[in-house]
């Protein structure tokens, strides 16, 4: 398609989009159309995954620090397919997913750290102002450098987990960076929503050999399982083993989860990866035990480049696609949330936006 008739196709289009307002108050509405830039490009939304920070947006109004003070269009979690590259460089119909943030200032002896750099944005945040409009919406424009090309056998349903498995093949690295050797360690990971569900999967594929998942949801810890979790422990009937584990990745971001790892669960020289938000006030480490224990305790944020990694892993593992247990509308913004939101019903869950999409 030319670039006038590109136009054309576009100008004929409507474009709604998912807009929360404050807590609770969230709408389907008509929005305006977006145009790119010369150095953007307009996508037309395929999936969009919930995350836990569009849940807080919408029950709360505010994800932590985060207020919603103008309309929020959440959503970071997308694939979908090219409209228009005003460039020239991808052709319509191109099957993409998109890198969500925008890099800030460089920051010296963070070079290779962007995540960690001041002043960037991420789609779907109030955390800026404006805020950074996010991808629950029929079609979205985003700067050219954040579009990554899916390969031919990555379905796009299945390629909307791209941006959470990043997460969790970071927590991955920042493991490794100070000294764990996954193939032969004892893995916990604390926490199997739809996070602690990719890291499972992501343990699996680096060849962990032993991967406990831990929860207080049976239906959570099935999950767990069929994501190659080898064994599964409900901790609101049973403890985790003094000692019982060389390395944790804790998802749930629940203080009395980060305690029961950092005091007991790990074993000496243990290595604890948090990988769950918390709120800014939440003191759950016992310092005595991390002391005496040498526990090494590493954070784990978003991510950098892992997406490429994910895309690939995706590509070639069907079986992650499980992690998504529901796929619903956007117009009763109330179900879907709600869904979302209770573990004992959910996985992953992702808003289909364009059903006409096949690939």
């Amino acid at each position: 398609m030319d670039t006038l008739n590109s136009s054309a196709a576009i100008s004929s289009e409507t474009n709604h989009a998912l807009v929360i307002y404050g807590a609770q108050d969230c709408r389907w509405e008509l929005v305006p159309m977006p145009v790119p830039e010369q150095h953007q490009v307009l996508l037309r939304v395929g999936y969009v995954g919930i995350c836990g920070s569009d849940l807080h947006y919408y029950r709360d109004g505010a994800n932590g620090d985060f207020q919603v003070r103008e309309p929020l269009v959440p959503g970071h979690e997308m694939s979908g397919t090219l409209v228009h590259d005003p460039a020239a460089e991808l052709p319509e119909g191109t099957p993409v997913t998109v890198h969500p943030a925008r890099w800030g200032t460089p920051q010296p002896g963070l070079e290779e750290s962007p995540n960690l750099w001041p002043g960037g944005s991420y789609l779907g945040s109030a955390s800026t102002w404006p805020h950074t409009q996010g991808a629950l919406a029929e079609f979205i424009v985003v700067d050219r450098t954040m579009v990554r090309v899916l390969p031919a056998q990555l379905p796009l349903r299945r390629a909307v987990l791209a941006e959470p498995l990043a997460v969790a093949l970071h927590a991955l690295e920042q493991a490794r960076s100070v000294g764990a050797h996954l193939e032969s360690a004892r893995v916990l990971v604390s926490g199997v929503g739809p996070i602690g569900l990719l890291t499972v999967a992501a343990l699996k594929s680096a060849g962990a050999a032993h991967i406990t998942a831990a929860d207080v949801v049976p239906q959570a810890l099935e999950r767990a399982q069929r994501q190659g979790a080898t064994d599964c422990l409900d901790v609101s009937t049973h403890r985790l083993p003094e000692g019982g584990y060389d390395l944790v990745f804790e998802c749930s971001g629940v203080d009395v989860a980060i305690a029961a790892s950092t005091s007991g669960a790990l074993r000496s020289g243990g290595i604890h990866v948090q990988v769950g938000m918390v709120s800014p006030t939440s003191r759950p480490i016992s310092l005595s035990r991390v002391i005496s224990g040498e526990i090494r305790i590493v954070g784990a944020f978003r991510f950098v480049d892992e997406i490429d990694a994910a895309i690939t892993l995706l590509a070639s593992t069907s079986e992650i696609e499980d992690v998504i247990t529901h796929e619903l509308d956007p117009d009763d913004p109330a179900t879907l949330f709600a869904i979302a939101e209770d573990p004992s019903q959910s996985g992953k869950v992702v808003v289909g936006l364009t059903r006409s999409i096949q690939h």
